[in-house]
């Protein structure tokens, strides 16, 4: 199981269909995508005590053959729950990143006491976000939010909540009052089957419909490999969130799949959730805003996809 992390596996054994092998992977133009959501899990730093999550190791320099392959430009290191407070490891990720030449974000866990000094640290680093995972032991509770809200409203960030979808339908009276935008993980986690159905469903409607929320389109594989690999019930859950707020979707990978290797399950095939994109959203322009542009905006990337090829072309000129 400790080799299911790698990117070439993830390319090599896709959940579902013949073997798909990194170099058979269908090129992606460069500089199109950014994926909002991987994690760094490096054994140059040791996992939280107490973390019930072991993952393989999982580096940039291992991320680096799916990227090029994807023509992934921009990336969200968000903190895995193996390390708690701990956001060494994910911070070093951005930039070793940068060092690459990808631009890097990070989604950082915090103590709700922290402060000013160590936020300014940690805005330096590149975060712009704080996650609270409620499907994990976590060093910061649920009640906590708002707090933490609070504390990060003046730097400019986001708060990013992974939780259950029954857990979304009954925090969702109070996430409106948060004073920063709320970004929720892997399409609220909302069920496969019966999702429109789901109390959550009307719950992030709602969210969204009030100007506030994003949705983050990733996290595919979570309920297991039965739908995949064309998800066809997540891609009607998606393409009925990018009806209601398509300025505020984004997408990612979720490499390197933590739980679901923990679980001894196949990996998904990444490329093929990026295809999967073109189905979800079949709209190109829509699809661009999504993998480029609303992103540039929620952490704080800059300039849009044909400036950035402006830009990108003007340094090669030169």
């Amino acid at each position: 199981m400790a080799s299911s992390l790698l990117p070439a596996s993830s390319l090599a054994l896709p959940v579902a269909g013949p073997a798909s092998p990194l170099a058979a992977a269908t090129p992606k133009p460069a500089l199109t995508v950014c994926d909002c959501h991987i994690h760094i899990n490096d054994p140059a730093y040791a996992y939280a005590p107490g973390a019930d999550l072991h993952p393989p190791p999982a580096t940039v320099a291992t991320y680096r053959p799916l990227r090029q392959a994807l023509g992934i430009a921009r990336v969200v290191v968000v903190q895995p729950s193996s390390y708690g407070l701990d956001n060494r490891c994910t911070l070093d990720a951005v930039q070793r990143f940068d060092q690459e030449g990808v631009a890097a974000r990070a989604v950082v866990v915090i103590d709700p006491d922290i402060d000013e000094a160590g936020l300014a640290a940690l805005h330096q680093a590149g975060a712009r976000g704080v996650r609270f995972n409620l499907l994990r032991p976590t060093p910061v509770a649920a009640d906590a939010l708002a707090r933490v809200a609070c504390r990060i409203a003046a730097w400019g960030w986001h708060v990013q909540l992974h939780a259950a979808a029954d857990t979304i339908a009954a925090m969702a009276p109070s996430l409106p009052d948060l004073p920063v935008p709320l970004v929720i993980d892997h399409m609220g986690r909302l069920p496969a089957k019966g999702w429109d159905e789901h109390p959550a469903m009307t719950a992030i409607a709602r969210l969204l419909a009030q100007g506030r929320t994003w949705i983050k389109l990733s996290g595919l594989e979570l309920d297991g490999a039965e739908n995949a690999p064309a998800y066809r019930p997540q891609a009607a859950l998606a393409r009925r969130l990018v009806d209601i707020a398509a300025d505020r979707m984004v997408w990612g990978t979720n490499w390197p799949h933590p739980a679901t290797a923990c679980r001894g399950e196949p990996m998904p095939d990444d490329a093929a959730l990026l295809d999967w994109m073109s189905a979800a959203v079949p709209d190109a322009a829509l699809r661009r805003a999504i993998l480029w542009d609303n992103p540039g905006r929620l952490y704080g990337f800059g300039p849009s996809l044909s400036e950035h090829k402006s830009t990108a072309t003007m340094h090669v000129s030169s």
